[in-house]
């Protein structure tokens, strides 16, 4: 929004703003915040920083957890939630004493991976545009202890209700895909996200209901930048929860809530481009795919068990992969088939449209990580011109689930649970330390997180377990 400081000052003054709040996003993808009067936004802060403890959200050790935050000039902008006025920033993190950018930051993790793109001379900026799919409900209970592990999810549109409430306006299970009101509950709380986001400066693309009958939504956003799409990511979950918790209703990314009904993920269309041309589009080629969008696929495809570990990155993630459902669980690309771990959308044909789709992940991943490693795979796939039609990646263009038990095993499978694609991690991750992307430390201390996620789930008496074998 803001090029310069005092361009930042003037709006401020103009529009009376009282509070300036300073966003940052944590290794895990949470965003965090704090806030300051107006009145000591002042330009020395640009380069002294906001300081706070980086131990307490998990980006440094207690002993050297001193941590400033610089704003992001370009993202400022009125956040309406506030009962005053009050300008958001997403900012950098930046080291206490030398002020140098802090190197496990994820936005410059991320604006890392953009530099090795250009850097590489294939192409001089990275495209991306993620879908948005999330679960509504409008009560939300849990419960664990010793002696108690529950949970209770209700949605205003779940066909549960019916007999209960005695309406005939309901979806039922798998029947909420494109579903027209008044079935479609939620219609006016998806615009008003929108329409929020559209006033923060998030392009919105369309909104619509989802497969999931009980309050499964999707928003898509245009394609933009990696760091644009990235922060925009952060901006749409946050608006989503925003406008729901304004409306006595609870959002949840997490991919798969509700047993037996469609999961949510977070696929992410990607393109490259150099001097404005679409280097994945071939005009001479039956499916458009340059060499290039090719080895890229390729390089996505070998890395996919590995790059799991960042795209879907919980427990629950693997509930979401499972066959049976549109969710992708084998490594292979297609041409619209929906079950494939990478689309090809078979109506983006024109040049500047043409792309791929990476189906697996989901919105528990931090976006920045998560496209910095799709990034980093695919551009490994390209310095090594990988093909991946011989490497046995397609393309398949068949429902693969009508194949025999012994057909399908000829196609690599993704990991199956958090710990498989941790180990995939363990043993496959030179191509995210390339160009000084990531480093061991950064992929060591995630996988020791969320080792201990996947442990403290494995411990615990699942209500399942206990109506299975109680009796015994």
């Amino acid at each position: 929004m803001f090029k310069t400081f005092s361009e930042a000052q003037s709006f401020i003054k103009d529009h009376n703003v009282q509070m300036i709040d300073l966003k940052f996003c944590d290794l895990w993808g949470r965003w965090h915040h704090v806030t300051l009067s107006a009145g000591v936004f002042e330009a020395g802060l640009m380069e002294a920083g906001v300081g706070f403890d980086g131990s307490s959200v998990g980006l440094k050790s207690v002993k050297s957890g001193d941590m400033a935050l610089i704003p992001d000039l370009s993202t400022g902008v009125l956040d309406p939630y506030w009962e005053v006025p009050t300008l958001s920033f997403i900012c950098y993190i930046v080291e206490a004493i030398s002020k140098k950018r802090f190197f496990r930051d994820p936005r410059e993790i991320a604006r890392r991976a953009e530099d090795a793109l250009i850097s590489s001379g294939v192409a001089d900026r990275s495209v991306w545009g993620p879908e948005f799919e999330f679960y509504v409900f409008n009560k939300v209970s849990f419960e664990n202890d010793i002696n108690t592990a529950s949970y209770h999810l209700d949605a205003i549109e779940a066909s549960w209700n019916s007999a209960s409430q005695g309406q005939g306006n309901f979806l039922p299970v798998h029947g909420g895909y494109h579903a027209i009101p008044p079935r479609d509950q939620l219609y006016n709380l998806r615009t008003r996200i929108v329409m929020t986001l559209e006033k923060m400066g998030v392009p919105v693309k369309y909104h619509h209901h989802e497969v999931g009958g009980p309050g499964q939504c999707e928003i898509e956003t245009p394609l933009m930048g990696l760091i644009a799409a990235a922060d925009s990511a952060m901006m749409i979950k946050y608006v989503t929860h925003m406008c729901a918790h304004a409306a006595g209703q609870a959002v949840t990314f997490l991919p798969k809530p509700l047993y037996g009904e469609a999961g949510s993920g977070m696929h992410f269309h990607q393109q490259l481009f150099k001097k404005d041309q679409n280097t994945f589009y071939d005009g001479s080629a039956s499916d458009k795919l340059s060499k290039i969008a090719l080895s890229y696929i390729g390089g996505l495809l070998l890395h996919a068990p590995s790059l799991l570990a960042y795209t879907n990155p919980t427990t629950n993630s693997y509930r979401r992969l499972v066959p049976g459902f549109e969710a992708p669980v084998n490594c292979f690309y297609s041409l619209g088939n929906r079950s494939a771990a990478i689309r090809v959308p078979a109506y983006a044909t024109e040049p500047s449209q043409v792309r791929m789709e990476f189906r697996p992940p989901d919105g528990t991943c931090n976006p920045y990580l998560a496209m910095a490693a799709m990034l980093m795979a695919g551009l490994d796939g390209i310095k090594r011109k990988l093909d991946p039609t011989s490497m046995g990646f397609g393309p398949i263009n068949e429902n693969i689930f009508t194949w025999s038990e012994e057909k399908r095993t000829s196609i690599k499978s993704l990991p199956t649970s958090l710990g498989q694609a941790l180990d995939a991690l363990e043993n496959d991750h030179d191509y995210l330390l390339s160009d000084g992307v990531f480093d061991e430390e950064i992929v060591s201390d995630w996988i020791v997180a969320k080792r201990k996620e996947e442990c403290a789930l494995s411990v615990r008496p699942h209500p399942f377990e206990i109506q299975s074998y109680f009796d015994f």
